[in-house]
């Protein structure tokens, strides 16, 4: 009785015991080879980018698997670490590889898919655009701007509604002067007026700046003419100013015969002996067009009364300035029959610019 009874006390304890061990977890090895197995797997039946991205940062970011395996080298032998180390190395290049492959294979698809989508069907008629073009206006304006910022000119601009003062008196047109007469102009109820032309703009201008000076001044202007064909209401300047010391009317032709020169090419020009209240001596030049001569600007020295009305001393600077009215540039340019044409919208005049 005592040996049957020891015996199975001693085969209980062994049963005991055996059953509170916990069972060993795989080795290190054993892990990495698991995780690359199923790492690769996972890479292989990704979908989509997203995916992809997701799947590197749980096996190869700084909380993923393969950095919670390594963890455990620290438990290794001085023999096991550097084959644990390479084969870590190993797995997470050949993860990287995958990673890269996989990446590549679906941006692939998604570009096919894309041109499958977006196939264009080449034997259809394309669609015809207009191509779009200067106006006739706008070119010379252009042309004109081009030329004189070319001579050292700089462009300014100002108010399109004026005062009597900046239009007329300024310019040394007093109230009860007779040039007045030559403008007929659109007064508002409030004072001010339509600008007749664009030489308000160099009164503007020389208040704010001092002499040397060299300003071209383009814009709309308006005058109670009546419209015809070849008179508007509405049309467009382009003036210019200079004033430094010991300027002469020699400069003044020079200037004039280059950009007439530049905008009409080889013709013809004269200046014939003119009256403006702004300039003295003035002229108007005529260009030889088409076997006839035309009037294309007005020109001449700044009178010293308008230096006197901006604050500079006529004594120590000279100056000259011309206009002329870009509607009659165009129309000769062009070769049109009526300037109503300009201002018509009317497309079978337009395309042909």
């Amino acid at each position: 009785m005592t040996d049957k009874s020891s015996n199975l006390k001693t085969q209980a304890s062994d049963t005991q015991g055996s059953q509170s061990q916990d069972p060993q977890p795989p080795g290190l090895e054993t892990q990495l080879e698991q995780l690359r197995a199923d790492a690769r797997g996972a890479i292989a039946a990704a979908e989509s980018l997203e995916q992809l991205e997701q799947l590197r940062v749980n096996y190869l970011g700084k909380k993923g698997q393969l950095s919670q395996i390594l963890r455990g080298m620290g438990k290794l032998g001085p023999a096991d670490r550097p084959r644990i180390g390479a084969l870590a190395n190993e797995v997470k290049v050949a993860l990287q590889e995958d990673l890269e492959k996989g990446s590549e294979l679906l941006r692939s698809a998604e570009i096919q898919k894309q041109l499958q989508a977006e196939t264009l069907d080449v034997t259809m008629p394309g669609v015809v655009l207009p191509q779009g073009r200067i106006h006739p206006l706008n070119g010379v304006i252009d042309r004109a701007i081009d030329i004189f910022v070319g001579l050292g000119y700089t462009v300014a601009t100002g108010p399109e509604m004026e005062t009597d003062y900046y239009n007329f008196e300024a310019l040394n047109t007093p109230k009860d002067h007779p040039a007045r007469d030559m403008q007929d102009t659109f007064y508002l109820p409030d004072g001010n007026l339509l600008r007749t032309h664009t030489s308000s703009v160099q009164i503007r201008y020389m208040e704010q700046n001092e002499p040397p000076l060299r300003v071209i001044a383009p814009g709309r202007v308006y005058r109670r003419d009546t419209v015809d064909a070849t008179h508007s209401a509405v049309f467009h300047q382009v003036e210019l100013l200079a004033v430094d010391k010991g300027l002469t009317f020699t400069d003044l032709k020079g200037t004039i015969k280059e950009f007439l020169r530049e905008m009409f090419g080889k013709v013809d020009i004269r200046f014939r002996a003119s009256y403006f209240p702004f300039t003295e001596p003035s002229a108007e030049v005529d260009v030889q067009w088409q076997g006839k001569w035309l009037e294309v600007l007005g020109c001449g020295m700044v009178d010293p009364n308008v230096f006197k009305a901006v604050g500079y001393d006529p004594e120590v600077y000279s100056g000259f300035a011309a206009g002329f009215g870009v509607e009659r540039f165009a129309m000769v340019l062009h070769q049109l029959d009526d300037i109503r044409r300009l201002y018509s919208s009317d497309l079978r005049v337009l395309r042909q610019f």
